[in-house]
This record gives structure tokens, C-alpha cells and sequence, in this order.
């Protein structure tokens, strides 16, 4: 049979096996938008990506990883760790007489470096040492919780300059009732006027790197690199690929990302908690699944584990909105992901 267009059967199963993804967002939004008026509009589109920030930049420390063959365990608990360490730091910095903003930037580029470590040291154990990922990012797991939980005694880390909320809750854009523009500011308005908020500072942030690191994936020779790694290790190293030095450049990124999780987190709720990331395991790899990437390796699409990734976040923002609660959320997202799995081994080259 052929479909209007010229589309056989193979073609159409084609378009369906690389689109599923699309198609159930869409579903999704059919659905939830059905189940509560409220759902579709603007602000709940800006509610979902203010949602989904983290989700997203776990899922890409998930993907540099899995693209290689490996897995990274430990990507929670950094960024966990992010949030405590870039939350003390801050404090610490303003105490120390630094502006709200520049203790803000200083803090927070310092985190990230100190994010790096947790990466680096998982690379090294794996490449040089030859420790199996999972025992290896398993590990750091339990170190970097640990650390963290040392640092706060138990208490989540507060205090932060009231100037991180305003970031971590403002907008990129404000069109106010005058329609003159403003920028990271809130203008102000007669009481009882509207301000539309337009794109969420963090999603901006988190968006930023994103794109870079989806670039980099895929028109560098690095980005070759990781997908030829994964793919086949030994024609990797007889072509000359330094595999040692880019496994290590890749945990590094992995825990890079997790740490600009960590530092969203910081800016959005204004808190560090050793175990805020706790559950973000499953959901990054899910998100990473979801998008068409292998779990053996050699293949994966930044944009496409985005689209992952939202079907999470809409699936949990709807959800919420309709007042189920959060374990729901857990055995739908367990659901999609064995239902992607299931594509994944049925029809390996359509999710492609």
C-alpha cells in the first residue's frame, strides 16, 4: 500500500520510527490539554522548560557518556554537590564584602571548576586504570554524597544573596502594557497591570551551553571521536584516536553539565541539598533512551534527547497540574522507557 505522497509502508514505518518521539510529545499535549484548560498556554510552555532545566542538562551529561559505551552513576550526586558547594561559596563571598552579583559569578564559575574533579577522576579510573564505569562513577556516587553531606551537617546550605532568586526566577524578556521591552528587569507598572515574562533566565542559561556542546557534538573532530569510540574501541585506537585523553575530556563534560545543573538549581530555589539529584539518575537516562541513543554506544543526537527529555517534563508538569501525585510520575516514566527500549531492539535503524 501506498500513502498519499508516494509514501510505501517502509516509508511511512521509516517516518514513524525516527518521529515517535515527536508524536508522543504531541499526544501528550493533546491529552493533558483535555484534561485542564490551563495546560495549553504560553505559560505553561515556560512552566515546562523552567521545569525542565535540570532534567535537561543531566540528560546531556548522560548522553557524552553513553555515546562512549559507558554510563555515568554519579551524575545526581554532583549535582547535589554543585548546589551545596556553589551555595557555601556564595554565602561566603558576600560575607566577605563581594557584591551579590560578583559573589554570585565568582561562586559560581569556581563550583564549576571544582565540578570538573568528579569527572576528571572518574575518566582517569576508567581509562587508565581500566575500572568498569559502573564501579567506577558507582564510586563517586557515594563520595560526592558524602562530601556533601559533610559540608551541610545536615542542613541544606541557605542564606544566598536575595539576588540569585531574582536570577534564578527572573526572565530574559518583559513586554510590559507600554510595550517597551526589558531585559532581565521586571518593570514597574500600576498595580493591576500585566508584565508578560518571556523565556526563563535559567532556560536561557542552560540552553546556552547546551547548543555549544550540541555543536561541538556534532562538527568536531572531537565529536567524531566519542561516536567512533563507542562505536567500535578497537578501530577507534588503530585510526589513531587518543581514547584515554577523550574519555577523560568526556566524564569531564559529564560532571561539567552536572554542575551547571547544580548551579540552576542554586539560582531557581535559592538552596543547597546534598540529595536534590538524587532521582535525576533515572530520568537522564530515560531522557537519553527516549532520544534515540544506543545504551551500547557510537550514537546519539543532542536534540533529540531534548525531545527525551521534554517528554519527562511535560509528563510530570501535567501531572502535577492535574493533582496526581509524584510516584506516578516514576512508573510512567519505568513505562516509556522500557516502551523505547522495546523500539529500540525492534527496530534498531528507525529510531535512528
Amino acid at each position: 500500500m501506498d500513502w498519499p505522497g508516494g509514501l510505501n509502508n517502509e516509508g511511512f514505518l521509516a517516518a514513524l520510527g525516527k518521529n515517535w518521539v515527536l508524536l508522543f510529545v504531541f499526544l501528550q499535549l493533546i491529552v493533558f490539554s483535555l484534561l485542564t484548560r490551563a495546560f495549553f498556554s504560553i505559560e505553561t510552555a515556560q512552566l515546562i522548560l523552567f521545569n525542565g532545566t535540570e532534567i535537561f542538562l543531566i540528560a546531556i551529561a548522560e548522553l557524552f557518556v553513553i555515546i562512549t559505551g559507558g554510563i555515568d552513576l554519579s551524575v545526581g550526586f554532583i549535582m547535589g554537590f554543585s548546589t551545596v558547594v556553589s551555595s557555601k561559596l556564595i554565602v561566603v563571598l558576600a560575607g566577605a564584602g563581594l557584591s551579590p552579583l560578583g559573589s554570585i559569578l565568582v561562586g559560581s564559575i569556581a563550583t564549576l571548576l571544582i565540578g570538573l574533579l568528579p569527572g576528571l577522576v572518574n575518566g582517569w579510573l576508567v581509562a587508565y586504570l581500566r575500572v568498569p564505569a559502573f564501579i567506577a562513577t558507582f564510586s563517586m556516587l557515594g563520595a560526592t554524597h558524602g562530601v556533601s553531606e559533610l559540608l551541610t551537617a545536615g542542613i541544606p546550605a541557605k542564606n544566598l544573596p536575595p539576588l540569585s532568586g531574582d536570577i534564578g526566577n527572573g526572565s530574559f524578556l518583559y513586554i510590559p502594557p507600554s510595550g517597551i521591552l526589558s531585559f532581565f528587569k521586571r518593570p514597574e507598572v500600576a498595580r493591576g497591570q500585566h508584565v508578560w515574562a518571556i523565556i526563563p533566565n535559567m532556560v536561557v542559561f542552560s540552553f546556552f551551553f547546551i547548543i555549544i556542546f550540541a555543536f561541538i557534538l556534532k562538527r568536531t573532530k572531537f565529536g567524531r571521536h566519542i561516536c567512533a569510540i563507542g562505536g567500535n574501541l578497537d578501530a577507534a585506537i588503530r585510526s589513531g584516536i587518543n581514547v584515554r585523553k577523550d574519555l577523560i575530556k568526556v566524564d569531564a563534560l559529564s560532571s561539567f553539565f552536572a554542575s551547571l545543573a547544580g548551579i540552576s538549581y542554586v539560582m531557581k530555589y535559592i538552596s543547597g541539598i546534598p540529595d536534590v539529584g538524587a532521582n535525576m539518575l533515572l530520568e537522564a537516562i530515560a531522557a537519553v533512551v527516549i532520544g534515540g541513543a544506543s545504551m551500547a554506544g557510537g550514537s546519539g543526537s543532542v536534540g533529540r534527547i531534548i525531545l527525551g527529555a521534554l517528554v519527562i517534563v511535560i509528563l510530570e508538569t501535567g501531572l502535577r497540574i492535574i493533582g496526581l501525585q509524584t510516584f506516578t510520575t516514576y512508573i510512567l516514566v519505568g513505562v516509556i522507557l522500557i516502551v523505547a527500549v522495546i523500539i529500540d531492539q525492534l527496530f534498531p535503524n528507525l529510531s535512528r
